[in-house]
């Protein structure tokens, strides 16, 4: 597959809607590329996969992933972002940056690569679904049905917009409902217990507060305290305080471990909305991370999350065409030479991975 007949496949993705959890009709459309490649495509929901030619369960096997579904689009589009249109060198649409151009682009790669009888691994290639709202029909469950095939996936290349860095850890994320409960009373006559004088000491303590342990790669847990609200009117002391804290969280805890902490230290009610998006990292002697370095990508932390904190105990690597600052914007694009640089440079990190397996 050419960079040629890659930009042409993203131009279809990009004019066919695929909202997470309606990836329907961009899975109709991988699956038809790929079979008409003489690939072997399975399915399951709207995810799409094949296995490389002369596939060995002896091998170790490298995961390419990347993901069909895209956020809705910004209501600041100045231009249709379900059509395709390339301008000076940028190709338009809702889902070129993120992910398209890196599903492409890995796609390629599975398909120019595709006969590894004579390679140290096996190749998995992995289109999947609902990743932009993590949902229970994406990668979610895409492994356990990997699993139950009998495929093991050894190590996993994610296509993300990272500039084609390789980006060798993610934080994970837990955002926190806390509720400081009081008694209401007239603040005229000083009555009550001000509900937000509990919530203020709470705040000052997440303010200061440092966990124990600090992850070799992702440094310190980060808390954030993002909202607060409370009281009915001026002059009634407030029963209650709710305030949010975004918890960005490192490997050297599990989620579940960082709420336990905080709930034991505060003195509020502390609910997590979700401990499902955990860090990820992977070690830097990696022949995955060693093969990027050595076409001279530098390694990096990523502020924004994925599908890879999904595959926990899986060492994963995301680096993908594009710009990150780019996803979920309003006139998203992505340049042309960006997918022929990825194509060029994903086959080049395979390259060197046969060297070091």
């Amino acid at each position: 597959m050419t960079a040629h007949e890659a930009i042409a496949l993203l131009t279809k993705l990009i004019a066919t809607p695929s909202l997470s959890g309606n990836e329907s009709e961009t899975a109709d459309i991988l699956a038809a590329e790929l079979a008409s490649r003489g690939v072997e495509v399975r399915r399951h929901h709207n995810n799409i996969w094949a296995l490389s030619q002369g596939f060995d369960a002896k091998k170790p096997t490298l995961m390419l992933n990347s993901h069909q579904d895209t956020v809705k689009p910004s209501p600041n589009y100045t231009r249709n972002p379900f059509e395709p249109t390339i301008e000076e060198g940028r190709l338009y649409g809702l889902g070129s940056n993120d992910a398209g151009a890196s599903l492409v682009a890995l796609l390629a790669t599975f398909c120019n690569n595709y006969d590894t009888t004579a390679l140290p691994y096996n190749l998995l290639l992995a289109l999947t679904a609902e990743e932009e709202n993590m949902g229970e029909r994406g990668m979610r469950s895409f492994l356990p049905h990997l699993a139950d095939e009998g495929i093991k996936v050894d190590m996993v290349l994610v296509g993300e917009p990272t500039s084609m860095q390789p980006a060798v850890g993610e934080r994970g994320l837990v955002v926190l409902d806390c509720t400081a409960h009081g008694k209401s009373g007239h603040a005229a006559r000083n009555e009550g217990e001000n509900a937000l004088y509990k919530a203020m000491s709470d705040i000052e303590k997440l303010r200061k507060f440092r966990f124990e342990k600090v992850s070799e790669l992702l440094g310190d847990v980060k808390i954030t305290v993002t909202q607060i609200s409370a009281g009915t009117q001026h002059n009634v002391v407030p029963d209650e305080c709710h305030f949010v804290v975004d918890v960005r969280t490192t490997d050297a805890y599990s989620n579940e471990e960082v709420v336990e902490i905080l709930q034991q230290a505060l003195e509020c009610d502390v609910k997590p909305r979700s401990t499902r998006v955990r860090a990820s990292a992977i070690a830097l002697s990696h022949p995955l991370v060693e093969s990027a370095v050595a076409i001279g990508r530098k390694a990096f932390i990523s502020p924004t999350t994925s599908d890879r904190a999904i595959m926990q105990g899986l060492p994963a690597l995301k680096m993908g065409v594009g710009d990150s600052s780019r996803s979920h914007t309003a006139d998203e694009y992505i340049l042309v030479s960006e997918i022929e640089e990825g194509i060029a440079l994903y086959d080049r990190v395979l390259k060197e991975l046969n060297n070091r397996l």
